[in-house]
């Protein structure tokens, strides 16, 4: 029974479940877009503090104070060591990975030390100030969530966030510490492409049909370029039975270093020569990290001006040394100075078209975005190579942010979306490798077994069975077959191995079920590539077939049996069930797919093996039939029955590659935000408080000039006021030692309380008059409806009686005192001056009128409800009569029955009649079916 109402419980509490506003960040290595869905809300763009759809991806702090945005490109130019940009690739590096010495080659002015734990990238600003990548991260997700707050006025604790797709294991794991740390709850990470893809999808959505579509999305950002073929098409689920669109990726390429940073580093360095050739000092402009700064931001401005224009002026005032620098720039220059990097743009088309295995004849369209792609040359070269038309119909800045938020609102419990499916691909395989000794003396073998080959779709789940060992052993679950990638890529994945799994107390296991085992199904290790592209292992457990009475067997299928399998069929993700029933059959120590995706075909294992292992699963369903056929045997098999155990098995799994954050790290690193937050909270009130007294100060001094507000103070009230803000002028611009928000908003407090005085009489004096002319038009309508209301109450009209003569009375009396009230108090203030205290307040004014309003309603909703006394027709009562005759007769009844149920339905009719309904609504009648159709006004 507590079970029973346990389940209640959670179901209850999943259907009564209550959204929230969630939000998707696209943190690209430049730039950072937000966008946002609410409830009553569509998905939109959440705009930042300048009102604009996308911040700098650049945080800086000077003087204890952290800035995001334009402001920290600001400071980086005065200070470059101190704002810390394009930072994305940085995740989840070793300091010896070469793209970590890339990131040193292209911003010298950096000091990046080793962390001592983890030795990932640290920026060492001092030797008391210094910040990992996830803390940086961190602070611009923390940033992107207020952006995201302030748009939909709603707390957001849930997001999704995008991802270059060329992302390990390393990278997604640090991003996820990194929103971990900003209080975020990520429900996937989504590869930018695939975002795109499904933006593209959800938009072109009646074009999909049964017939499979491919795409090409070229995206080419600020620091990657990458590619992939997408198909789309409508798939029926096999069990919901349903028909939803279904967009998978087929193929990828990508250029990790080949981007719009690249060409505008290219740009930075020939300014830097330029500058240099005309010798007008010593000093190398490269030595200097602000001069190489302003270099820096000139050549992102050239560039983008001339993906537009022919030509244009590079121009930076005191350059270096109080030297201006000013030099014409073509695009032909541009083109010239980046010549080996336009070939490199169409790699990442060719390796994803190979990948997917088609051509270019098959594609539908190839559409470009990212903010690269706007380059004229990068145009020209894809199209060159494609030979057809460039489409450019997505928005180049905002569709990654646009369909991550709707993979957002799809994922959270409190939006309902049209579903859309999404099925990415694996780009680096995964393997299964461990030693198996085959005894008799033989040499060990190292087995490898592929668990997630390239360009398998997931999420998806594998199963792998151990069968012949009989110890303590462990496997390893490591990148393979990186082929296709070239020696950089695989250098800047980082380690190779990703997770080592130890199996303990497997021959204490194996002895204990060895009295009561009947078939041997081997230790299953169980696998998942969740959504976001994180490997698992999730479980281990020795599975086996025993014998047991078949009464114990029934009773174990108990009614709460029942109820836990039903409930976690019902929890239970698609596919599921069925790798249940093909672990069952797996003898082989081959990986088993719980999706689409078929096993490993077994023609690379040595003949002996396969021998050994049709052998064993040809004498499985045999076990039975071998056995001795004598009577106890026949008696026993008759009531005994075959049950399948799964026995948890103690294994440990380790990290492989570089640790993500965590421990006493974490912890160190969650206590550091904390602090920077806290003391921008306190900075940000600071500003306000201070704003919010200077501007105030400055408010009353001048009203207090003006004729209309002067005119409402005394003499002495404004002597004081005058004297209370110059005293407070001066001491705003002191300098004082520990300024506190709550030292500014006290003196406020105290200015308000003495300057509210003339402000609320001169408030009283602009608003009375329209007050009074509202209440004297209230008066006037109310006589009109006494005069009506006099004729129809008893004494006046007896057919008519809506009202009771005290009723009419009471309102002729609220009338009468109002308007003598009105009189005196109206006359009795314009007797006073206008700085004296107020008499007659609009607060006065519209109590009268709620008083008043009070009465008319009572009488307008009486005369809704009031209606006469129902007079019914003769004829009405023949045509009853008839119609009752006729039931009756119809039911075998009397005629004395009939007149009986005739008068019963005369003396139910009489109350019914008596009840009046509202007027001008026409109540729907009991007892058809209309009333059991539902209303959508309802």
């Amino acid at each position: 029974m507590k079970l029973l109402l346990a389940v209640s419980a959670l179901l209850a509490a999943i259907g009564l479940s209550q959204g929230a506003a969630v939000m998707s960040v696209d943190l690209g290595t430049e730039w950072m877009k937000v966008g946002v869905v609410s409830p009553g809300v569509p998905m939109e763009i959440a705009l930042n503090r300048e009102s604009k759809r996308k911040t700098p991806a650049i945080l800086a702090f000077r003087n204890g104070v952290r800035t995001i945005g334009e402001d920290a490109q600001t400071i980086g130019i005065k200070d470059p060591s101190s704002a810390y940009g394009y930072l994305l690739d940085l995740l989840g590096k070793t300091i010896d990975n070469p793209i970590v010495d890339l990131y040193r080659k292209r911003f010298p002015y950096y000091n990046i030390v080793g962390d001592p734990e983890r030795n990932t990238v640290v920026f060492r600003k001092s030797d008391t100030e210094e910040f990992s990548v996830e803390e940086l991260v961190a602070q611009m997700l923390v940033k992107a969530k207020q952006f995201a707050q302030e748009s939909t006025q709603q707390p957001i604790t849930e997001c999704v966030l995008t991802v270059p797709g060329y992302f390990g294991q390393a990278e997604r794991e640090a991003i996820l510490a990194a929103a971990q740390l900003a209080n975020l709850k990520v429900l996937q990470l989504i590869n930018d492409y695939a975002a795109v893809a499904l933006n593209y999808g959800v938009f072109h959505r009646g074009e999909i049909n049964e017939t499979a579509q491919y795409f090409l999305f070229y995206d080419m950002g600020a620091y990657k370029t990458s590619a992939a073929v997408v198909s789309y098409q409508l798939v029926k689920d096999k069990q919901t039975k349903e028909v939803n669109p279904v967009v998978q990726v087929l193929g990828v390429g990508f250029d990790r270093t080949l981007g719009g940073l690249e060409i505008q580093l290219r740009l930075r360095d020939y300014l830097a020569a330029e500058f240099n050739a005309l010798k007008k000092t010593k000093t190398d402009v490269t030595s200097s990290p602000r001069a190489l700064a302003k270099l820096f931001k000139e050549a992102g401005r050239l560039k983008n001006v001339l993906s537009a224009n022919t030509d244009h002026y590079a121009q930076i005032e005191n350059l270096l040394e109080d030297i201006d620098f000013k030099l014409a720039v073509s695009r032909e220059k541009l083109e010239e100075i980046c010549a080996d990097l336009w070939p490199r743009t169409t790699k990442p088309l060719e390796q994803a078209l190979a990948s997917s295995h088609l051509s270019l004849d098959v594609i539908n369209q190839v559409i470009l975005f990212g903010g690269g792609t706007r380059v004229p040359r990068v145009q020209e070269t894809i199209k060159a190579l494609i030979k057809q038309e460039l489409g450019k119909n997505l928005n180049a800045d905002e569709s990654a942010t646009m369909g991550a938020v709707y993979k957002a609102a799809d994922l959270s419990a409190g939006f309902k979306v049209k579903k859309f499916v999404v099925k990415d691909a694996v780009l680096y395989p995964l393997q299964v490798s461990f030693e198996r000794d085959p005894g008799d003396g033989a040499a060990v073998k190292q087995v490898k077994r592929v668990l997630f080959a390239l360009m398998n779709p997931y999420p998806q789940k594998k199963v792998i069975t151990f069968n012949k060992h009989t110890d303590d052993f462990e496997f390893f679950v490591n990148y393979a077959d990186l082929d296709r990638y070239s020696q950089s890529d695989i250098t800047a994945l980082g380690s190779l191995n990703v997770t080592k799994v130890q199996l303990k107390q497997v021959k204490e296991l194996l002895e204990k079920s060895k009295k009561e085992l009947v078939d041997n199904k081997g230790i299953k290790a169980f696998f998942y590539l969740d959504d976001s592209g994180i490997f698992r292992c999730t479980n281990v457990e020795y599975v086996y077939d025993k014998q047991k009475p078949e009464e114990e067997a029934d009773d174990e299928d108990s009614t709460l049996s029942k109820l836990g399998s039903t409930l976690s069929k019902l929890f239970t993700k698609d596919g599921e069930e069925k790798k249940d029933k093909k672990e069952d059959t797996e003898q082989a120590e081959e990986p088993s797919a719980t999706a689409d995706e078929p096993p490993k075909a077994e023609e690379d294992k040595p003949k002996q093996e396969q021998a050994e292992e049709e052998d064993a699963s040809s004498k499985e369903p045999k076990s039975e039939e071998n056995k001795p056929e004598s009577g106890d045997a026949k008696e026993k098999n008759e009531t005994m029955k075959l049950v399948t155990v799964k026995t948890p098995v103690t294994y440990q799994s380790q990290l492989q590659f570089t640790a993500p954050l965590a421990g006493t790290g974490y912890d160190s690193s969650l206590a550091k935000l904390t602090a920077i937050n806290r003391a921008e909270e306190q900075r940000v009130r600071l500003e306000s408080a201070f704003n919010a007294l200077e501007s105030h100060i400055i408010e009353v001094q001048q009203k207090l000039d003006e004729d209309s507000y002067a005119s409402c103070v005394t003499a002495a009230e404004k002597e004081k006021l005058l004297a209370e803000c110059s005293t407070l002028g001066e001491w705003l611009y002191e300098d004082l030692e520990d300024p506190k928000a709550e030292i500014y908003e006290d003196k406020l407090a105290q200015l308000k309380k003495l300057s509210n005085v003339f402000l609320a009489r001169h408030w009283e004096h602009e608003e009375r008059p329209e007050a009074i002319k509202a209440l004297k038009g209230m008066l006037e309508h109310s006589e009109k409806f006494l005069a009506t209301g006099r004729n129809l109450t008893k004494e006046t009209n007896p057919e008519k009686d809506v009202y009771t003569q005290v009723e009419i009375d009471t309102l002729a009396k609220v009338i009468d005192e109002t308007s003598a009230w009105l009189k005196t108090e109206t006359a009795a203030q314009k007797k006073l001056a206008k700085n004296a205290d107020i008499r007659l307040t609009v607060k006065d004014i519209t109590d009268k009128m709620s008083l008043l309003d009070r009465e008319i309603k009572y009488l307008v909703n009486k005369s809704k409800i009031w209606k006469p006394k129902a007079k019914p027709a003769a004829a009405d009562k023949d045509k009853k009569k008839d119609k009752d005759g006729e039931e009756a007769t119809s039911a075998g009844g009397s005629g004395d029955d009939g007149a009986k149920s005739e008068t019963a339905e005369e003396q139910q009719e009489q109350p019914e009649a008596e009840q009046v309904p509202v007027e001008e609504i026409t109540p729907t009648p009991a007892g058809t079916e209309e009333d059991k159709t539902p209303h959508s006004e309802l």
